[in-house]
């Protein structure tokens, strides 16, 4: 099946897979209430796959709702291994590969709309990898490994963007989150919720409000 044949239930999701450069990968697409052709698509990246991580974790579905809330398609998908798409880990290399591949096969399906990325833990690092490839238009990093993975090694973030950090993150240094955003030339929204964990228990209706304050200015 291909993009322009997808057949959307009453949620308007459907889900359909796309060639990976390992393989198949699983895709869920939801369309918002009112849908234009400059809708913006924006695509979720998921956490560690090694570590339960998949495309309906709990971070990611409130991330995809805030989107449809704001307007945009949004595709979330299994990353290599996880679910129903082929391959292995490839420790966020070969991940961005595929987020490229799957974002040029959206673009062919929806030409005029602009491209968001976002991405949570391990995959924000992974959307980080990608951004400059992609040509994104904006960007949103939730909870970024930069304690774990190289991101000084990548590419600077020169597009509007927003990181979403908790100060009791318990799996990463929020503090080095902080550093790391404070030393970003072109600085991004920084929405800090202090009293929170890492996958944000008991405050994942607060990063919804929180983002979509901050996605409006």
């Amino acid at each position: 099946m291909s993009l322009s044949q997808l057949e959307f239930n009453n949620q308007n999701t459907a889900t359909i897979i796309l060639p990976g450069k390992a393989g198949d990968i699983e895709t869920l697409i939801t369309l918002p209430k009112t849908l234009t052709d400059s809708s913006p698509i924006v695509v979720i990246s998921h956490p560690h796959s090694l570590y339960g991580g998949n495309m309906t974790n709990k971070v990611v579905h409130i991330l995809a709702k805030s989107f449809s809330e704001l307007g945009a398609i949004t595709v979330r998908f299994n990353f290599r291994g996880v679910g129903k798409s082929e391959g292995e880990y490839d420790h966020g290399i070969g991940e961005a590969e595929d987020l490229q591949i799957l974002v040029s096969e959206l673009r062919k399906w929806r030409s005029q709309a602009p491209v968001w990325l976002a991405g949570f833990s391990f995959g924000a690092y992974v959307t980080t990898r990608a951004q400059e490839a992609i040509k994104a238009e904006k960007l949103l990093l939730v909870a970024p490994p930069v304690s774990m993975y190289p991101f000084d090694e990548i590419a600077e973030i020169n597009i509007p963007w927003t990181v979403i950090q908790g100060g009791q993150d318990e799996i990463i240094d929020a503090s080095a989150v902080k550093k790391w955003v404070d030393e970003r030339p072109n600085q991004p929204q920084l929405i800090w919720i202090e009293d929170t964990s890492h996958f944000f228990h008991g405050k994942l209706n607060e990063v919804k409000e929180s983002l979509l304050n901050a996605w409006l200015l």
